[in-house]
C-alpha cells in the first residue's frame, strides 16, 4: 500500500460531510474545515468518560476476527468531534449522556455501565437506540439529538475513517478500478475501502 495515497483523516471526514450532505449533526462544521464559532464549552472531558466512551463504543462495533472501536480509540475520536464540531447545546447533551448511560445501566441492572456484562451492554444500547429514534421523531426541530444516536452515529464515522476500520474491517482497494457487477464475491467477504480521488467532489 501506497501511504501516499491516503486521505488524512481530516480530509475522510470533510468528503464524508460532503457525500452525506452535511447531514451527520457537526456536519457543516466539518464542511468549512474549522470549529464551531462561539463556544462556551471547553473539553470538560475525563479519563473515564473516555474509557465509557470506548467502551460504548466497542458494544457498538466489538472485536471479531477484525478490532473493534476501542481499538481505533474511538473514545478520543468521539471527545475531538464533540469539542470541536459540535455546538453548546449539542455538547450539553452528548456530556449528559454520559452519566444517562450509567443511570439506565443502573436502574437495569443494578451497576454502571462499564460493570455490566457485554450482553447487559448490547441489550442496554438496543434500548436506547429505540429511544433516540422516537425521540428524534418527535423532537422540536432547533433541539439538540439525542445523546445515543450522536454516540452511535460518531462511532461509525469514527471507526471506518480510522486507519484499523478503513484498512482491516474494509477490503482496501489502493486504486479503484471500473464497475464489475459480476466481481467474484463469497459470503462474509468485507466491503471495498478505496481513497477518494483528489477533486472528486
Amino acid at each position: 500500500m501506497n501511504p501516499t495515497t491516503l486521505l488524512s483523516r481530516r480530509e475522510a471526514l470533510a468528503r464524508l460531510g460532503l457525500v452525506l450532505g452535511g447531514t451527520l449533526i457537526g456536519g457543516d462544521v466539518w464542511l468549512r474545515g474549522d470549529t464551531v464559532a462561539g463556544k462556551s464549552f471547553v473539553n470538560d472531558f475525563t479519563p473515564a468518560d473516555l474509557a465509557l466512551l470506548d467502551e460504548i463504543g466497542e458494544t457498538i462495533i466489538p472485536a471479531t476476527d477484525t478490532p473493534g472501536a476501542k481499538a481505533a480509540k474511538i473514545g478520543a475520536f468521539m471527545v475531538m468531534m464533540v469539542n470541536d464540531c459540535y455546538d453548546d447545546a449539542h455538547h450539553a447533551a452528548f456530556k449528559a449522556g454520559l452519566a444517562a448511560v450509567n443511570a439506565a445501566s443502573r436502574a437495569k441492572f443494578g451497576r454502571d455501565f462499564m460493570a455490566a456484562t457485554p450482553v447487559e451492554r448490547t441489550a442496554m444500547l438496543n434500548e436506547l437506540d429505540a429511544e433516540q429514534k422516537r425521540h428524534q421523531a418527535t423532537k422540536a426541530k432547533d433541539a439538540p439529538a439525542h445523546y445515543f444516536r450522536m454516540m452511535r452515529q460518531l462511532t461509525i464515522v469514527g471507526y471506518f475513517t480510522s486507519e484499523i476500520g478503513a484498512t482491516q474491517a474494509l477490503y482496501f482497494a489502493e486504486v479503484p478500478g471500473r464497475f464489475d457487477g459480476n466481481a467474484p464475491y463469497q459470503k462474509g467477504d468485507r466491503a471495498v475501502s478505496s481513497p477518494l480521488s483528489r477533486g472528486l467532489f
